[in-house]
Order: C-alpha cells, then structure tokens, then sequence
C-alpha cells in the first residue's frame, strides 16, 4: 500500500458495517439540517462532514431527501411517544398538560436539533406537515380533556376545540422560545405554562377548575 493510499485510509477511518454507517449518516444529517435546512444543504456536505464519498449517501438513502425523510420520521416517532405518554398516564386534567409540556421540553433539551428540523417544517420545508400534524393531533386530545372538564362543572363545551388550540400554542411556542434560553429550569417553565393556563380556564363561567 502506498503512503498516499495509507493516509486516505487513515482519513477515511475504520471501516464500518452498513448499519453504523447508516446511523452516523443519520446523526451528520440532523446537524446539518438543523443549521441550514434541507433546501440549504447538499448530498456534497452530507458526505464531506461524514467523510465518505458521495454515492455512499446516494446508497442509504437515494439522496439528501431520503435521508431527511429518515431524520424526520425518527424525530417526530420520539417526540410523539412522549407526547402519548404524558397525555395517557392518569392524573387531573391540570397534571395532564404540565406532563405534556414537560415532554415536550424534555425532547427540546435531548434533541435540540431534532426540534428544530421539526419546528423548520412548519414552514413546508419538511416532506409532509409533520410536526403540525402531531401538534393538531395533540389539540384534539386536549380538547376531549377540556369537554370533560367543562361538563363536568355545567360549562359550555362548544369552544372547547378553541381553548385547546390555546394551549398546545402556548406549549409549542414557548418551547420554542425556551430551546434558545434554556432558563428557567424545564420544570419550572412546565409548571408557570400550567399555572398559566388553569388560571385562565379556571375563571370561565366563574367556576373553578382544579
């Protein structure tokens, strides 16, 4: 082997399985979409950033749009599981949304990227309206929550929908907001979010809410 193929290889580094090379092309594409968005980003950098040669990105994914489609899928399949689980874990109504909106900042604070890509989606950016999906499927679980809520205390149920979208705003907005401060600490940014929020619902029709 000559010295300039011997420090090809050494660039190069370890010869990996299909499967690791997958997944560390996977992480090379978070971060790169995250910092520039799909439209700003190239199979050329995707490949210089994971020190491979363009066809290998070409072989995984069949190009930078596969393997965004992959990023995205994972991230949101994450982010709906915690979202599911906090809506799903029993407790009041007031419980349940300072759960969902700790999900959601927990996500924030381990996938920061990850958020970003699916907050860029929002704009159309994404191959389908994935994290805007997720957020509607999430209003329509708060609103069955707040129907129960308000028939339970003899209030009108029509505008629950509209309450709901409220709320899941004021969750994904902040969060937003808080993936850039990071303070306060994300359990107290939960707690001020549903103190916010049952404070407010709780002088509808001048009854109180727990």
């Amino acid at each position: 082997m000559s010295d300039q193929e011997d420090g090809a290889r050494l660039r190069r580094g370890p010869r990996m399985t299909g499967a690791a090379r997958r997944e560390q092309l996977v992480a090379v594409g978070r971060g790169v979409f995250a910092a520039k968005g799909v439209e700003g980003t190239s199979v050329e950098e995707i490949a210089a950033t994971a020190v491979v040669s363009k066809p290998v990105v070409y072989e995984h994914f069949g190009g930078k749009e596969g393997l965004y489609a992959v990023v995205v899928d994972r991230e949101l399949n994450d982010l709906t599981d915690r979202v599911t689980a906090a809506l799903t874990a029993g407790g009041s109504d007031r419980e349940t949304i300072e759960r969902a909106a700790l999900a959601l900042l927990d996500y924030i604070e381990g996938s920061p990227d990850g958020f970003r890509i699916l907050v860029r989606d929002v704009a159309g950016q994404a191959p389908s309206g994935t994290y805007a999906s997720l957020m509607s499927d999430v209003a329509a679980e708060v609103s069955h929550l707040l129907s129960d809520a308000f028939a339970a205390r003899g209030l009108d149920g029509e505008h629950a929908p509209m309450y709901a979208q409220m709320l899941v705003g004021l969750v994904s907005l902040t969060g937003q907001w808080w993936l850039e401060t990071r303070a306060p600490d994300k359990e107290v940014v939960a707690a001020h979010m549903a103190k916010l929020a049952w404070r407010g619902l709780a002088g509808l029709g001048g009854t109180a809410l727990p």
